[in-house]
C-alpha cells in the first residue's frame, strides 16, 4: 500500500501546531496502525528528523493508552482501540489524517501525546471503596445478584483511554465518570462511599474543565469497551438520591 500520513506535529505545550505529510510505500494490510507509525519514526530517525510522539502501551486493546484522531474518529474508522485498528481498514492511495484528542482538560504534550493525567484525579476523588485489613472474606459471603454482577462488570471495562472525550463536542467525561460510578455503585463494597463518590467525582470532572454532557450518545459510539450510554443515567440516579439525603 501508498499512503499519505497528514500529522498534526507539535514540539511542545506551548508551540504552535502544523501539520505535516509523510509518504509511506510498501505497507502491508496486515500491518497495524501503530506498526505503520513505527515505520514511519524508523524513517524518520534515518534521516536524522524528530520522530512523531504517540503514546502506546499494551498494544493490545487493554490499557488505553494509545489515543489518536484518525481522520476525524476517535480510533479511526473500527469501534476498537487505536492499537488494534490495522491496514486493511485503509485503501492505497489513501490521505490518512492524524490528530491529538482534542480537548482543553487533555493538553497537548508533545504531537499526539496529550496528559490525561485529569482522569487520574476523577478516579482520586471518589473512584475507590474501604475495606477492612486482615483476612480476605469467603469468595461468595456477600452474595451479588447477577443482573448486578453483569451490569458492574461491563462498566468496569471502561480503559480510561479518553475516545469519549475527543468524540464529544463538549469535550464531556461524563461516559468516563459514569461507568466508574456505576462499576463501583452496583457491589456491595461500593456503598459506604456511594453517596459521597458521585458527588466528589462530579465536582473534579468539573474543576478539570471537561465540558457538560447533552446526550448526543457520540461518546458510546466510538468507545471501544462499548461502554452504554445508560450508565449516565445510572450516575444521575445517585446524584440526585445522595442531593436529597444530604441537603
Amino acid at each position: 500500500m501508498k499512503i499519505t500520513l497528514r500529522v498534526m506535529r507539535q514540539a511542545g505545550p506551548d508551540a504552535e501546531p502544523r501539520l505535516v505529510d509523510y509518504e509511506l510505500v510498501g505497507i502491508s494490510e496486515d500491518m497495524s496502525f501503530l506498526e505503520m507509525l513505527d515505520v514511519l519514526n524508523e524513517q524518520l530517525t534515518e534521516r536524522g528528523e524528530d520522530p512523531v510522539a504517540f503514546d502506546s502501551d499494551c498494544r493490545e486493546g487493554i490499557c488505553g493508552m494509545c489515543g489518536i484522531m484518525i481522520n476525524g474518529q476517535a480510533h479511526g474508522p473500527e469501534r476498537t482501540t487505536t492499537c488494534q485498528l490495522h491496514m486493511r481498514s485503509f485503501s492505497d492511495g489513501d490521505v490518512i489524517t492524524l490528530e491529538p484528542w482534542r480537548a482543553g482538560a487533555f493538553p497537548v504534550i508533545k504531537d499526539l501525546v496529550v496528559d490525561r493525567s485529569a482522569f487520574d484525579r476523577i478516579i482520586q476523588a471518589g473512584g475507590y471503596i474501604s475495606v477492612n485489613t486482615g483476612a480476605a472474606p469467603d469468595a461468595h459471603a456477600t452474595p451479588v445478584p447477577k443482573a448486578d454482577a453483569d451490569r458492574a462488570f461491563e462498566a468496569a471495562a471502561c480503559i480510561g483511554c479518553g475516545a469519549c472525550v475527543a468524540a464529544c463536542p463538549n469535550a464531556s467525561s461524563m461516559l468516563f465518570t459514569a461507568a466508574k460510578v456505576t462499576h463501583l455503585g452496583l457491589l456491595p463494597q461500593g456503598q459506604p462511599e456511594r453517596e459521597a463518590r458521585v458527588v466528589s467525582m462530579l465536582q473534579q470532572q468539573d474543576a478539570e474543565g471537561f465540558g457538560g454532557c447533552t446526550n448526543i450518545g457520540e461518546c458510546a459510539a466510538v468507545c471501544p469497551k462499548e461502554i452504554p450510554l445508560d450508565v449516565i443515567s445510572t450516575l444521575n440516579a445517585d446524584l440526585g438520591k445522595s442531593l436529597v439525603r444530604n441537603k
